[in-house]
C-alpha cells in the first residue's frame, strides 16, 4: 500500500536576498526519506529550475547509494572538475539532519549537524551574484534559513 497525498521528494527554491556574502551561513534541515536515493542544494545565479546556462556556485549532490557528496560549480555554462573527498558520510535514512553552508572568503564551509563535513573553494568570482537557493530531492524540509 503506498500513500498518495506523501510526496516522495521535496523541492523548495528561495532568494538570498542581496546575493551571498563572506560571513553569510545558510541553513537546511530537514528529515532524510526512509528509503532515499539523492538529494541536492545548489547554490545558484538563477532561481529556474534548469536553466542550463546560469552559473553555480555550489552544488551539492548527495548520493544515497555511493555514501558520497559529489560538490561542484558551474561557470559559464560549464561545469567544473566534481569533488567528493569526505571524511565521514553523515545522513541516514529517516534521520534528521541539519546542513549550514556557511560562506567564507576563500570558501563554502559544509557542516552537517554542527560537524564540518568539507569545504569547496569559491570558483565563482562574484560571490553577490549567487541569490538563488534551491533544495530538492528525497526528504522532508523542515526549515530553510
Amino acid at each position: 500500500m503506498e500513500e498518495k497525498d506523501k510526496k516522495d521528494n521535496e523541492e523548495y527554491i528561495g532568494e538570498i536576498k542581496g546575493g551571498l556574502r563572506p560571513s553569510m551561513k545558510l541553513v537546511v534541515m530537514g528529515i532524510v526519506n526512509k528509503k532515499p536515493k539523492s538529494m541536492e542544494v545548489t547554490v545558484s545565479c538563477q532561481p529556474q529550475e534548469e536553466d542550463t546556462e546560469a552559473d553555480v556556485g555550489l552544488q551539492l549532490k548527495v548520493s544515497f547509494m555511493d555514501k558520497a557528496i559529489h560538490r561542484n560549480a558551474r561557470l559559464n555554462g560549464k561545469w567544473g572538475p566534481s569533488e567528493n573527498t569526505l571524511s565521514f558520510f553523515p545522513f541516514a535514512p529517516g534521520e534528521s539532519f541539519k546542513m549550514e553552508i556557511v560562506c567564507e572568503h576563500q570558501q563554502f564551509r559544509i557542516l552537517v549537524d554542527g560537524q564540518p563535513l568539507c569545504g569547496f573553494t569559491h570558483r565563482l568570482p562574484k560571490l553577490a551574484s549567487l541569490t538563488a537557493l534551491r533544495v530538492f530531492g528525497d526528504l522532508q524540509l523542515t526549515k530553510v534559513a
